[in-house]
C-alpha cells in the first residue's frame, strides 16, 4: 500500500469511542484500519508512518470560508492547511463571484474587497458556478489547490444579477429568472444557496422571495444558509424566521455562524438552543456553525443602513460624500440602529479597523473607531466616514459584541458544526481564519474540557459531511477518501492571536488529502490535491 500509519489513535468522526490501530492508505482512500487486538498481518505499506501518540481523524471541514479567491491565489493556503482544514464551504453570506455577468462581476468585486481583495490579481475567466468550479479544479496551472471546497450559489449576487440592486419586490418574471440561475448551479455543482440578509441587495428579498429561491434549492436536496435578518436586536425573531421559511420550502437549514451577540443578548443561548430542539423534534432538518471567539468580524460598509447601499457601491459612496446624506446615515446608525448592525446603535469603541485597502491608512489598523477619534480630536463618525470614502468601502473590522458562556453553550448543541469565518484579507484580520480548529481542540477540549476530543472532532468532520451530503468522507472508515489530519492531543493549539492573527498552528504535523501529504512533519509540502466537491445527485 501508500501509507500506513503505525500505532495511531483512531479518533474516527463518529463521537465514538478513540481506538489503537494501523491505518493504511491506498490509492488516495482508506484501504485498511486494522485494529489493536484485530487477527491477521499488520498491513504494510511503502511508506511508514510511526505515529504512536498521535490522534488520526478525518480532515476537518470548514462549513462557513471566504477563501473564494485566495486559493486561486496562493498555492500554500497555509492559513487553512496548517489547520488540518481538507474542505471548505465558500459562497457564503450571499456575496460571491458566480453566477455573475460582466456588470455583476465589477459590483460585486467593489462590493467584498474587504472580504477577498479586488481581485486585480485573478483572471476572472468565470461568468457560471460551474465555470468557478472547473476554474478551482483547474487551479495552479492545472495542478489543482490547496484544500478541497464546496460552493453556496450566493443569493445576493443572484438577485443583483437578475434585478439590480433595487429594495423592492421582484416582478414575476425576476422570480423565475432567480429560481433558473439557482437551479442551474445546483446543476452544475453547488450544494446549498447561501443568504446575506443584512447585507445589500440581499436583504432586500422578503421571506416569500427566499421561500421560492429554497424550494428549488429542496428539490435538489441541497441546504439553505442564511446569515439570516439580525445578530442583536431581534435576533430569536430572525432564527424563528429562518426556521419558519425553510419548514414552509421543504428545505433543509444551516444556520450561519450561529451567534447570540451584543449587549441585549447575553446569556440568552438557551433561548436560541431551545427554539431549536423543538424545530428538530418536530421534525426539521437544521444545523449550525460557530467560531469559538466572541468577536465578529465583517467590513465596516456592512454597518451601514440598507437604505444607504441602494444602488451599488458607487452610490454608497455618493451618499457619504453628501453632507446631508451623510448626517442621515450617521443618525440611523447611532440613534436608531441601523439593520446593517443589527438594529442595534453602533458602539464606536466596538469597532476595530482590522485591515484598509488603502496602505496610506494602515495607522488605524488594529485601533478602535473611538480610539483613533480621540487620538485626532474628531467625532468618531467624521473618522469612520473618511475611512469608508477613502478606502472606497474597503476596511475590515472586528466587532467585539460576543459573550463567551453563549458561545460555550452553542457549541456543545448536537447539530453544531465548526466553521472559522474566515476573511484573510487586512493586516490584522480575525485569529479564526488561522487558528479556528486548533482551538477547538486546545482551548475547548484540552483546557477547559467543554466538549471531548471524541465529540468535538465529531463536530467537525462527519457532522459538517453528513449535512454536504458526502457519502465518503467524513468518517475514518475503509473505503472512504484518505483526507486526514493527524494531531498531538497534549500540544495541538491555535498559534494564532489577536496581536499575531497569522502565526501557525501548533501540534498538527501531518494533514492528508486524497492521501497525499499537504503537511508533513509540520510543514506544507508542495501538494496541491485540492478540487472541487460537487453536489451529489439530488433525491428521486
Amino acid at each position: 500500500m501508500d501509507t500506513v500509519f503505525r500505532d495511531v489513535r483512531v479518533i474516527d468522526g463518529s463521537g465514538g469511542p478513540s481506538y489503537r490501530a494501523d491505518v493504511a492508505l491506498d490509492g488516495g482512500r482508506i484501504a485498511a484500519v486494522h485494529r489493536e487486538g484485530d487477527a491477521g498481518p499488520r498491513p504494510s505499506a511503502r511508506h511508514t508512518v510511526p505515529a504512536d501518540g498521535l490522534a488520526l481523524a478525518p480532515g476537518f471541514i470548514d462549513m462557513h470560508a471566504h477563501s473564494d479567491l485566495a486559493l486561486l491565489r496562493d498555492p500554500a493556503h497555509e492559513a487553512k492547511a496548517a489547520q488540518g482544514v481538507t474542505l471548505e464551504v465558500l459562497g457564503q453570506d450571499g456575496l460571491s463571484y458566480a453566477p455573475v455577468d460582466d456588470r455583476t462581476l465589477v459590483q460585486v468585486r467593489s462590493q467584498i474587497t474587504g472580504w477577498n481583495g479586488d481581485g486585480s490579481d485573478i483572471d476572472f475567466s468565470w461568468r457560471s458556478v460551474g465555470g468557478y468550479l472547473d476554474r478551482l479544479d483547474h487551479g495552479f496551472d492545472g495542478a489543482g489547490i490547496a484544500v478541497n471546497a464546496a460552493y453556496l450559489i450566493p443569493q445576493g449576487t443572484v438577485r443583483m444579477l437578475a434585478m439590480g440592486w433595487d429594495d423592492r419586490p421582484a416582478t414575476a418574471d425576476e422570480l423565475t429568472r432567480m429560481k433558473q440561475l439557482v437551479a442551474e448551479g445546483l446543476e452544475q455543482g453547488a450544494v446549498g444557496l447561501s443568504s446575506g440578509l443584512t447585507y445589500t441587495p440581499g436583504m432586500y428579498a422578503s421571506d416569500a422571495e427566499l421561500t421560492e429561491l429554497c424550494r428549488v434549492v429542496a428539490e435538489y436536496d441541497g441546504y439553505y444558509c442564511p446569515h439570516h435578518r439580525s445578530y442583536g436586536a431581534g435576533a430569536l425573531q430572525a432564527y424563528e424566521e429562518m426556521v419558519a421559511l425553510t419548514r414552509e420550502a421543504g428545505c433543509a437549514l444551516h444556520l450561519a455562524h450561529a451567534t447570540m451577540n451584543f449587549g441585549v443578548n447575553k446569556d440568552r443561548a438557551p433561548e436560541l438552543l431551545a427554539l431549536l430542539d423543538a424545530a428538530l423534534d418536530g421534525g426539521a432538518d437544521i444545523s449550525l456553525d460557530t467560531y469559538p471567539y466572541t468577536p465578529g468580524c465583517t467590513t465596516l460598509v456592512a454597518m451601514l443602513p440598507s437604505w444607504a447601499s441602494e444602488g451599488g457601491p458607487e452610490a454608497i459612496l455618493a451618499r457619504l460624500r453628501d453632507e446631508e446624506g451623510a448626517a442621515r446615515i450617521r443618525h440611523t446608525m447611532e440613534v436608531e440602529g441601523a439593520d446593517g448592525c443589527h438594529g442595534v446603535p453602533i458602539e464606536w469603541d466596538t469597532i476595530e479597523i482590522s485591515g484598509t485597502t488603502d496602505p496610506a491608512l494602515a495607522p488605524y489598523v488594529g485601533k478602535t473607531v473611538a480610539q483613533s477619534a480621540a487620538a485626532r480630536g474628531e467625532e468618531p463618525w467624521t473618522v469612520a466616514r473618511r475611512l469608508l470614502i477613502e478606502d472606497r468601502l474597503g476596511p475590515t473590522i472586528l466587532q467585539h459584541v460576543g459573550h463567551e458562556e453563549n458561545v460555550r453553550r452553542i457549541m456543545r448543541h448536537r447539530v453544531h458544526t465548526g466553521g472559522s469565518d474566515g476573511i484573510l484579507q487586512g493586516a490584522k484580520p480575525h485569529p479564526r481564519a488561522y487558528g479556528t480548529f486548533p482551538h477547538y481542540l486546545g482551548r475547548y477540549v484540552r483546557e477547559l474540557g467543554v466538549l471531548s476530543l471524541e465529540e468535538c472532532v465529531a463536530h467537525l468532520t462527519s457532522r459538517p459531511a453528513a449535512r454536504l451530503r458526502l457519502p465518503d468522507r467524513g468518517l475514518v472508515r475503509e473505503g472512504y477518501r484518505a483526507d486526514l489530519v493527524l494531531f498531538d492531543p497534549e500540544t495541538v493549539a491555535a498559534g494564532s492571536t489577536f496581536d499575531a492573527p497569522r502565526t501557525l498552528p501548533t501540534g498538527i504535523p501531518y494533514v492528508l488529502i486524497n492521501g497525499e501529504f499537504v503537511i508533513e512533519n509540520g510543514h506544507r509540502t508542495e501538494v496541491l490535491a485540492g478540487r472541487a466537491v460537487r453536489r451529489a445527485a439530488p433525491r428521486s
